[in-house]
Protein backbone atom coordinates (compact mmCIF):
# COMPACT_ATOMS: atom_id res chain seq x y z
CA UNK A 1 0.00 0.00 0.00
CA UNK A 2 1.40 3.55 -0.66
CA UNK A 3 1.38 5.98 1.52
CA UNK A 4 0.56 9.49 1.20
CA UNK A 5 4.28 10.28 2.04
CA UNK A 6 5.69 8.07 -0.65
CA UNK A 7 2.40 9.18 -2.67
CA UNK A 8 3.55 12.88 -2.69
CA UNK A 9 7.33 11.91 -3.32
CA UNK A 10 6.46 9.96 -5.80
CA UNK A 11 4.96 12.94 -7.66
CA UNK A 12 7.35 15.31 -6.36
CA UNK A 13 10.16 13.59 -8.52
CA UNK A 14 8.27 12.81 -11.50
CA UNK A 15 7.72 16.96 -11.58
CA UNK A 16 11.46 17.26 -11.73
CA UNK A 17 12.00 15.02 -14.16
CA UNK A 18 9.76 17.13 -16.11
CA UNK A 19 10.95 19.80 -18.74
CA UNK A 20 10.67 23.46 -17.01
CA UNK A 21 8.49 25.68 -18.81
CA UNK A 22 10.33 28.78 -17.95
CA UNK A 23 13.34 29.59 -16.25
CA UNK A 24 13.45 31.56 -12.75
CA UNK A 25 13.02 32.17 -9.32
CA UNK A 26 9.42 32.82 -9.00
CA UNK A 27 6.30 30.43 -9.07
CA UNK A 28 2.42 32.38 -9.25
CA UNK A 29 1.17 32.15 -6.23
CA UNK A 30 -2.77 32.77 -7.56
CA UNK A 31 -1.98 28.92 -9.01
CA UNK A 32 -2.87 26.96 -5.35
CA UNK A 33 -1.80 23.78 -6.89
CA UNK A 34 1.83 23.34 -5.33
CA UNK A 35 2.46 20.06 -7.58
CA UNK A 36 1.56 21.69 -11.09
CA UNK A 37 3.23 20.17 -13.99
CA UNK A 38 1.65 22.75 -15.98
CA UNK A 39 2.75 25.68 -14.11
CA UNK A 40 6.70 25.52 -13.91
CA UNK A 41 8.45 29.30 -12.85
CA UNK A 42 8.83 32.92 -14.45
CA UNK A 43 11.77 35.34 -14.28
CA UNK A 44 9.77 37.80 -12.85
CA UNK A 45 7.09 37.73 -10.37
CA UNK A 46 3.91 36.98 -12.54
CA UNK A 47 1.16 37.30 -10.63
CA UNK A 48 -1.71 39.79 -10.06
CA UNK A 49 0.10 42.89 -8.12
CA UNK A 50 -1.82 44.44 -5.22
CA UNK A 51 -2.60 48.60 -4.30
CA UNK A 52 -0.69 48.46 -1.41
CA UNK A 53 2.63 46.84 -3.41
CA UNK A 54 2.26 49.37 -6.27
CA UNK A 55 1.53 51.83 -3.62
CA UNK A 56 4.88 51.12 -2.09
CA UNK A 57 6.81 51.56 -5.21
CA UNK A 58 5.38 54.80 -5.83
CA UNK A 59 6.72 55.93 -2.50
CA UNK A 60 9.84 54.72 -2.74
CA UNK A 61 10.00 56.63 -6.07
CA UNK A 62 8.74 59.80 -4.94
CA UNK A 63 10.87 59.61 -1.87
CA UNK A 64 13.67 59.50 -4.08
CA UNK A 65 12.80 62.05 -6.45
CA UNK A 66 12.13 64.17 -3.48
CA UNK A 67 15.62 63.78 -1.85
CA UNK A 68 17.68 64.18 -4.95
CA UNK A 69 15.88 67.36 -6.10
CA UNK A 70 16.84 70.25 -4.23
CA UNK A 71 15.77 74.13 -4.82
CA UNK A 72 18.51 75.78 -3.40
CA UNK A 73 20.56 78.62 -5.57
CA UNK A 74 24.55 78.08 -5.06
CA UNK A 75 27.28 79.49 -5.97
CA UNK A 76 28.91 77.26 -8.94
CA UNK A 77 32.29 76.83 -8.00
CA UNK A 78 31.68 76.47 -3.78
CA UNK A 79 28.80 74.86 -3.97
CA UNK A 80 28.00 77.06 -0.85
CA UNK A 81 24.37 78.29 -0.92
CA UNK A 82 23.31 81.90 -1.96
CA UNK A 83 21.07 83.79 0.41
CA UNK A 84 20.66 87.35 -0.67
CA UNK A 85 19.27 87.89 -3.74
CA UNK A 86 18.86 91.84 -4.00
CA UNK A 87 21.98 91.38 -6.10
CA UNK A 88 22.78 88.43 -8.90
CA UNK A 89 25.99 87.40 -8.78
CA UNK A 90 27.66 85.79 -12.17
CA UNK A 91 28.10 82.30 -10.98
CA UNK A 92 24.49 81.78 -9.18
CA UNK A 93 23.07 78.16 -10.03
CA UNK A 94 20.42 76.15 -9.03
CA UNK A 95 22.03 73.29 -6.92
CA UNK A 96 22.86 70.00 -9.03
CA UNK A 97 20.78 66.92 -8.33
CA UNK A 98 22.78 64.58 -7.32
CA UNK A 99 21.56 62.44 -10.59
CA UNK A 100 22.28 65.99 -12.50
CA UNK A 101 19.10 66.13 -13.27
CA UNK A 102 17.84 69.79 -14.25
CA UNK A 103 14.65 70.96 -12.50
CA UNK A 104 13.29 72.71 -15.36
CA UNK A 105 13.95 69.50 -17.89
CA UNK A 106 11.08 68.25 -20.28
CA UNK A 107 11.83 64.65 -18.22
CA UNK A 108 10.87 66.65 -15.11
CA UNK A 109 7.26 67.86 -16.68
CA UNK A 110 6.56 63.81 -16.88
CA UNK A 111 7.91 62.70 -13.41
CA UNK A 112 5.50 66.27 -12.16
CA UNK A 113 2.62 64.65 -14.46
CA UNK A 114 3.33 61.32 -13.02
CA UNK A 115 3.14 62.82 -9.53
CA UNK A 116 0.24 64.58 -10.39
CA UNK A 117 -1.86 61.23 -11.96
CA UNK A 118 -0.68 59.24 -8.19
CA UNK A 119 -2.25 62.02 -6.17
CA UNK A 120 -4.90 61.70 -8.23
CA UNK A 121 -5.56 58.24 -8.03
CA UNK A 122 -4.46 57.70 -4.41
CA UNK A 123 -5.76 60.30 -3.29
CA UNK A 124 -2.99 61.19 -0.97
CA UNK A 125 -1.33 64.74 -1.81
CA UNK A 126 2.37 64.00 -0.54
CA UNK A 127 2.48 63.26 -3.90
CA UNK A 128 1.74 66.65 -4.64
CA UNK A 129 4.61 67.90 -2.62
CA UNK A 130 7.73 68.32 -4.74
CA UNK A 131 5.68 69.99 -7.61
CA UNK A 132 4.85 72.78 -5.32
CA UNK A 133 7.89 72.91 -3.89
CA UNK A 134 9.68 73.14 -7.64
CA UNK A 135 6.94 75.79 -8.96
CA UNK A 136 7.18 77.73 -6.13
CA UNK A 137 10.78 78.07 -6.31
CA UNK A 138 10.20 79.00 -10.45
CA UNK A 139 8.05 81.56 -9.54
CA UNK A 140 10.20 83.18 -6.55
CA UNK A 141 13.63 82.97 -8.22
CA UNK A 142 12.71 83.54 -12.10
CA UNK A 143 13.36 87.69 -10.94
CA UNK A 144 16.82 87.09 -9.77
CA UNK A 145 18.04 84.84 -12.58
CA UNK A 146 16.35 87.19 -15.31
CA UNK A 147 18.50 90.07 -13.68
CA UNK A 148 21.38 87.93 -13.43
CA UNK A 149 21.16 86.98 -17.13
CA UNK A 150 20.52 90.89 -18.06
CA UNK A 151 23.65 91.75 -16.26
CA UNK A 152 26.16 88.65 -17.36
CA UNK A 153 24.42 87.40 -20.84
CA UNK A 154 25.14 83.74 -19.23
CA UNK A 155 22.79 82.64 -21.70
CA UNK A 156 22.58 78.43 -21.35
CA UNK A 157 24.15 78.43 -18.62
CA UNK A 158 22.10 80.55 -16.69
CA UNK A 159 20.01 78.19 -15.01
CA UNK A 160 16.67 79.25 -16.04
CA UNK A 161 17.45 79.57 -19.69
CA UNK A 162 14.76 77.33 -21.14
CA UNK A 163 12.22 79.82 -19.73
CA UNK A 164 14.08 82.90 -20.62
CA UNK A 165 14.67 82.39 -23.64
CA UNK A 166 13.10 78.90 -24.59
CA UNK A 167 15.12 77.73 -27.74
CA UNK A 168 13.69 74.35 -28.31
CA UNK A 169 10.11 72.17 -27.75
CA UNK A 170 12.97 70.25 -25.47
CA UNK A 171 12.79 73.76 -23.62
CA UNK A 172 8.78 74.49 -23.33
CA UNK A 173 6.81 71.42 -24.08
CA UNK A 174 6.49 69.04 -21.31
CA UNK A 175 7.07 71.45 -18.98
CA UNK A 176 4.69 73.78 -20.33
CA UNK A 177 1.99 71.09 -20.47
CA UNK A 178 2.50 69.81 -16.60
CA UNK A 179 2.19 73.24 -15.31
CA UNK A 180 -1.34 73.60 -17.02
CA UNK A 181 -2.28 69.98 -15.39
CA UNK A 182 -1.32 71.58 -11.93
CA UNK A 183 -3.25 74.67 -12.41
CA UNK A 184 -6.32 71.99 -13.26
CA UNK A 185 -5.28 69.81 -10.43
CA UNK A 186 -5.13 73.19 -8.15
CA UNK A 187 -1.71 72.65 -7.30
CA UNK A 188 1.28 75.01 -6.32
CA UNK A 189 1.52 78.77 -7.48
CA UNK A 190 0.12 80.64 -10.56
CA UNK A 191 2.15 79.50 -13.43
CA UNK A 192 1.10 82.00 -15.80
CA UNK A 193 3.15 84.20 -16.71
CA UNK A 194 5.84 80.60 -17.48
CA UNK A 195 2.75 78.94 -19.08
CA UNK A 196 2.70 81.98 -21.73
CA UNK A 197 6.18 81.77 -22.34
CA UNK A 198 6.37 78.13 -23.30
CA UNK A 199 2.81 77.95 -25.18
CA UNK A 200 4.03 81.08 -26.90
CA UNK A 201 6.91 79.13 -28.41
CA UNK A 202 5.52 75.87 -28.83
CA UNK A 203 2.22 77.55 -30.82
CA UNK A 204 4.45 80.64 -32.88
CA UNK A 205 8.35 79.98 -32.69
CA UNK A 206 9.06 76.04 -33.46
CA UNK A 207 10.53 75.21 -36.65
CA UNK A 208 8.03 73.39 -38.50
CA UNK A 209 7.81 71.95 -42.20
CA UNK A 210 6.00 73.96 -45.25
CA UNK A 211 2.85 71.92 -44.20
CA UNK A 212 2.85 72.89 -40.53
CA UNK A 213 4.13 69.94 -38.70
CA UNK A 214 6.42 70.47 -36.20
CA UNK A 215 10.23 69.78 -37.30
CA UNK A 216 13.45 70.36 -36.55
CA UNK A 217 16.77 71.77 -37.33
CA UNK A 218 19.28 69.52 -35.79
CA UNK A 219 20.96 66.77 -35.77
CA UNK A 220 19.67 66.54 -39.62
CA UNK A 221 18.78 70.36 -41.39
CA UNK A 222 15.60 69.34 -41.13
CA UNK A 223 14.05 66.30 -39.85
CA UNK A 224 10.91 64.83 -37.69
CA UNK A 225 10.96 62.97 -33.95
CA UNK A 226 8.67 61.08 -32.49
CA UNK A 227 9.67 62.55 -29.83
CA UNK A 228 8.30 65.87 -30.44
CA UNK A 229 4.76 64.48 -30.90
CA UNK A 230 4.54 64.77 -27.05
CA UNK A 231 6.91 67.89 -27.00
CA UNK A 232 4.89 69.79 -29.16
CA UNK A 233 1.62 68.24 -29.24
CA UNK A 234 0.88 67.84 -25.63
CA UNK A 235 1.11 71.37 -24.87
CA UNK A 236 -0.90 72.70 -27.89
CA UNK A 237 -3.53 69.96 -26.74
CA UNK A 238 -3.59 71.16 -23.19
CA UNK A 239 -3.48 74.76 -24.11
CA UNK A 240 -6.93 74.01 -26.24
CA UNK A 241 -8.06 72.52 -22.97
CA UNK A 242 -7.25 75.78 -20.87
CA UNK A 243 -8.11 78.65 -23.25
CA UNK A 244 -11.36 76.39 -24.49
CA UNK A 245 -9.69 77.99 -28.19
CA UNK A 246 -10.29 75.27 -31.40
CA UNK A 247 -7.39 76.18 -33.17
CA UNK A 248 -4.83 74.27 -30.41
CA UNK A 249 -7.21 71.08 -30.83
CA UNK A 250 -7.17 72.06 -34.63
CA UNK A 251 -3.27 72.09 -34.88
CA UNK A 252 -3.03 69.15 -31.96
CA UNK A 253 -4.93 66.74 -34.24
CA UNK A 254 -3.05 68.01 -37.32
CA UNK A 255 0.42 67.29 -35.88
CA UNK A 256 -0.66 63.84 -34.59
CA UNK A 257 -1.67 62.77 -38.48
CA UNK A 258 0.98 64.41 -40.33
CA UNK A 259 3.61 63.49 -37.62
CA UNK A 260 2.00 59.53 -38.04
CA UNK A 261 2.32 60.14 -42.04
CA UNK A 262 6.06 60.74 -41.77
CA UNK A 263 7.21 58.69 -39.00
CA UNK A 264 4.48 55.37 -39.20
CA UNK A 265 4.73 52.43 -40.66
CA UNK A 266 1.46 50.14 -41.38
CA UNK A 267 2.66 46.82 -42.10
CA UNK A 268 4.90 46.87 -38.53
CA UNK A 269 2.29 49.14 -36.76
CA UNK A 270 5.21 50.94 -35.58
CA UNK A 271 6.69 54.20 -35.68
CA UNK A 272 10.50 55.03 -36.59
CA UNK A 273 12.57 57.24 -34.12
CA UNK A 274 12.80 59.96 -37.16
CA UNK A 275 12.68 61.43 -40.46
CA UNK A 276 15.03 63.07 -42.62
CA UNK A 277 13.42 65.61 -45.32
CA UNK A 278 16.77 65.11 -47.30
CA UNK A 279 16.94 62.26 -47.24
CA UNK A 280 13.07 60.56 -46.81
CA UNK A 281 13.94 57.22 -48.04
CA UNK A 282 16.44 55.94 -45.43
CA UNK A 283 16.54 53.06 -43.51
CA UNK A 284 14.58 53.41 -40.35
CA UNK A 285 14.84 52.44 -36.93
CA UNK A 286 12.09 51.88 -34.17
CA UNK A 287 12.85 52.75 -31.39
CA UNK A 288 11.02 51.77 -28.44
CA UNK A 289 11.08 55.38 -26.20
CA UNK A 290 10.32 57.09 -29.71
CA UNK A 291 7.33 54.39 -30.01
CA UNK A 292 6.59 55.35 -26.44
CA UNK A 293 5.95 59.13 -27.05
CA UNK A 294 4.08 58.47 -29.56
CA UNK A 295 1.02 56.37 -28.24
CA UNK A 296 1.41 58.64 -25.22
CA UNK A 297 1.03 62.02 -27.01
CA UNK A 298 -2.15 60.11 -28.46
CA UNK A 299 -3.35 59.01 -25.00
CA UNK A 300 -3.12 62.38 -23.56
CA UNK A 301 -4.30 64.00 -26.20
CA UNK A 302 -7.54 62.00 -26.10
CA UNK A 303 -7.91 63.02 -23.03
CA UNK A 304 -8.22 66.96 -23.18
CA UNK A 305 -9.99 66.35 -26.72
CA UNK A 306 -13.55 67.42 -27.09
CA UNK A 307 -15.41 64.36 -28.10
CA UNK A 308 -17.39 65.83 -30.71
CA UNK A 309 -13.88 67.16 -32.73
CA UNK A 310 -13.82 65.64 -35.53
CA UNK A 311 -10.01 64.58 -35.04
CA UNK A 312 -11.40 62.40 -32.12
CA UNK A 313 -11.90 59.26 -33.87
CA UNK A 314 -8.80 59.65 -36.14
CA UNK A 315 -6.87 59.59 -33.13
CA UNK A 316 -7.96 57.26 -31.11
CA UNK A 317 -7.85 54.99 -34.17
CA UNK A 318 -4.27 55.54 -34.86
CA UNK A 319 -3.65 54.79 -30.97
CA UNK A 320 -5.36 51.41 -31.13
CA UNK A 321 -3.08 50.35 -34.33
CA UNK A 322 -0.26 51.39 -32.74
CA UNK A 323 -1.01 49.88 -29.48
CA UNK A 324 -1.79 46.62 -31.50
CA UNK A 325 1.69 46.26 -32.87
CA UNK A 326 3.50 47.36 -29.55
CA UNK A 327 1.32 44.78 -27.73
CA UNK A 328 2.75 41.72 -30.08
CA UNK A 329 6.33 42.51 -29.10
CA UNK A 330 6.23 42.40 -25.56
CA UNK A 331 8.90 40.10 -24.18
CA UNK A 332 8.47 37.22 -22.01
CA UNK A 333 9.49 39.58 -18.58
CA UNK A 334 6.57 41.78 -19.72
CA UNK A 335 9.36 44.59 -20.41
CA UNK A 336 10.06 45.90 -24.42
CA UNK A 337 12.74 45.79 -26.03
CA UNK A 338 15.13 49.27 -26.65
CA UNK A 339 15.15 48.63 -30.59
CA UNK A 340 11.13 47.34 -30.18
CA UNK A 341 11.63 45.20 -33.52
CA UNK A 342 14.82 43.28 -31.73
CA UNK A 343 14.80 41.19 -29.31
CA UNK A 344 18.27 40.80 -28.87
CA UNK A 345 18.94 44.21 -27.93
CA UNK A 346 18.45 45.17 -24.21
CA UNK A 347 15.05 45.18 -22.27
CA UNK A 348 14.28 48.99 -21.52
CA UNK A 349 12.63 50.03 -18.66
CA UNK A 350 11.24 54.00 -19.99
CA UNK A 351 9.68 52.74 -22.70
CA UNK A 352 8.14 49.78 -21.06
CA UNK A 353 6.66 51.92 -18.56
CA UNK A 354 5.24 54.51 -21.74
CA UNK A 355 3.24 51.09 -22.90
CA UNK A 356 2.18 50.19 -19.68
CA UNK A 357 0.60 53.23 -18.60
CA UNK A 358 -0.92 54.11 -21.71
CA UNK A 359 -2.56 50.26 -22.42
CA UNK A 360 -4.17 50.19 -18.52
CA UNK A 361 -5.26 54.03 -19.50
CA UNK A 362 -6.59 52.93 -22.55
CA UNK A 363 -8.50 49.75 -20.56
CA UNK A 364 -9.61 52.29 -18.00
CA UNK A 365 -11.17 54.62 -20.63
CA UNK A 366 -12.74 51.94 -22.54
CA UNK A 367 -10.93 52.69 -25.86
CA UNK A 368 -9.38 49.10 -26.15
CA UNK A 369 -11.08 46.02 -24.75
CA UNK A 370 -10.15 45.02 -21.37
CA UNK A 371 -9.72 41.36 -22.22
CA UNK A 372 -7.13 41.48 -25.23
CA UNK A 373 -5.22 44.17 -23.25
CA UNK A 374 -5.45 44.18 -19.32
CA UNK A 375 -3.25 41.42 -18.78
CA UNK A 376 -0.57 42.83 -20.68
CA UNK A 377 -0.43 45.98 -18.79
CA UNK A 378 -0.95 43.69 -15.83
CA UNK A 379 2.27 41.55 -17.18
CA UNK A 380 3.72 45.29 -18.01
CA UNK A 381 3.80 45.95 -14.59
CA UNK A 382 5.03 42.53 -13.39
CA UNK A 383 8.19 43.26 -15.47
CA UNK A 384 8.41 47.21 -14.74
CA UNK A 385 8.28 46.32 -10.50
CA UNK A 386 11.67 44.56 -11.14
CA UNK A 387 13.20 47.58 -11.76
CA UNK A 388 12.37 49.37 -8.84
CA UNK A 389 15.15 49.38 -6.25
CA UNK A 390 14.72 49.62 -2.19
CA UNK A 391 15.85 53.43 -2.34
CA UNK A 392 13.22 54.13 -5.24
CA UNK A 393 15.62 53.93 -8.01
CA UNK A 394 14.40 52.75 -11.70
CA UNK A 395 16.76 51.20 -13.41
CA UNK A 396 17.35 50.30 -16.72
CA UNK A 397 16.78 53.28 -18.42
CA UNK A 398 18.08 54.63 -21.83
CA UNK A 399 19.97 57.96 -21.33
CA UNK A 400 19.25 60.70 -24.05
CA UNK A 401 19.37 59.58 -27.58
CA UNK A 402 19.28 61.56 -30.06
CA UNK A 403 18.37 60.91 -34.20
CA UNK A 404 20.54 57.72 -34.96
CA UNK A 405 21.20 56.23 -38.38
CA UNK A 406 22.78 52.92 -37.24
CA UNK A 407 22.05 49.88 -35.22
CA UNK A 408 25.26 50.15 -33.23
CA UNK A 409 24.33 53.52 -31.68
CA UNK A 410 21.01 52.81 -30.44
CA UNK A 411 22.04 48.75 -29.52
CA UNK A 412 24.37 50.61 -27.12
CA UNK A 413 23.09 53.62 -25.35
CA UNK A 414 23.51 52.98 -22.09
CA UNK A 415 20.92 52.22 -19.43
CA UNK A 416 21.41 53.86 -15.79
CA UNK A 417 19.63 54.92 -12.43
CA UNK A 418 20.18 58.67 -13.45
CA UNK A 419 18.33 58.76 -16.13
CA UNK A 420 15.16 60.58 -15.42
CA UNK A 421 13.40 59.36 -18.43
CA UNK A 422 12.26 56.38 -16.81
CA UNK A 423 10.75 57.74 -13.47
CA UNK A 424 7.68 59.74 -15.05
CA UNK A 425 6.92 57.31 -16.65
CA UNK A 426 6.85 54.47 -14.19
CA UNK A 427 4.72 57.10 -11.87
CA UNK A 428 2.03 57.20 -14.32
CA UNK A 429 1.95 53.48 -14.96
CA UNK A 430 1.92 52.33 -11.36
CA UNK A 431 -1.39 55.15 -10.59
CA UNK A 432 -2.59 53.78 -13.60
CA UNK A 433 -2.28 50.34 -12.79
CA UNK A 434 -4.23 51.06 -9.24
CA UNK A 435 -6.59 52.23 -11.42
CA UNK A 436 -6.86 49.21 -13.50
CA UNK A 437 -7.08 47.09 -10.07
CA UNK A 438 -9.70 49.06 -8.64
CA UNK A 439 -11.83 49.91 -11.83
CA UNK A 440 -15.78 48.93 -10.55
CA UNK A 441 -16.55 47.72 -14.35
CA UNK A 442 -14.26 45.23 -14.40
CA UNK A 443 -13.18 41.48 -13.00
CA UNK A 444 -10.12 40.22 -13.07
CA UNK A 445 -10.37 36.37 -13.23
CA UNK A 446 -7.29 33.63 -12.52
CA UNK A 447 -8.34 30.38 -14.75
CA UNK A 448 -5.68 28.15 -16.32
CA UNK A 449 -3.13 29.83 -14.81
CA UNK A 450 -3.51 33.23 -16.50
CA UNK A 451 -5.49 36.36 -15.80
CA UNK A 452 -8.72 36.88 -17.59
CA UNK A 453 -9.90 40.99 -17.40
CA UNK A 454 -13.61 40.43 -18.14
CA UNK A 455 -16.08 43.74 -18.14
CA UNK A 456 -18.73 42.68 -15.68
CA UNK A 457 -21.63 42.72 -17.76
CA UNK A 458 -20.76 40.13 -19.69
CA UNK A 459 -21.91 37.97 -16.00
CA UNK A 460 -18.24 37.60 -15.33
CA UNK A 461 -17.52 35.91 -11.30
CA UNK A 462 -14.03 36.01 -9.40
CA UNK A 463 -11.90 32.84 -9.72
CA UNK A 464 -9.25 31.91 -7.19
CA UNK A 465 -7.80 29.32 -9.32
CA UNK A 466 -9.27 26.91 -12.37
Amino acid sequence: MTTPTALIAAVAAALLALPAHAEGPYRNPDNKSVYDAGEGTYPVPYKKPTVAEITSALDRIRGYMEATTPTRVVHKNSGLQITDFSTPVADAIVEPSSAEWHFQAYEMGVVHTGLLKAAAVTGDQKYTAMTTRHFQFMVDKMPYFKAQEQQFHLQRGNSFARFIEPRSLDDAGSMCAAMIRARFAKIGPDMSAFIDTCSNWVAKKQFRLPDGTLARERPQAVSLWADDMYMGVMPLGEIGHLTGKREYYDDAVKNVLQMTKYLYNPQLNLYTHGWNANNPDAPRFYWARANGWAVLTMSDLLDVLPKDHPGYPKVLAQLRLALRGIAELQSGTGLWHQMIDRNDSYLETSASAIFTYVIAHAVNEGWVSAATYGSIAQAGWVGLSTRINSRGQVDGTCVGTTFASDQIYYYNRPASVDALHGYGPTLLAGAEMIKLLNNPKIDIQVRLRTYHYVPKENGATNYSHE
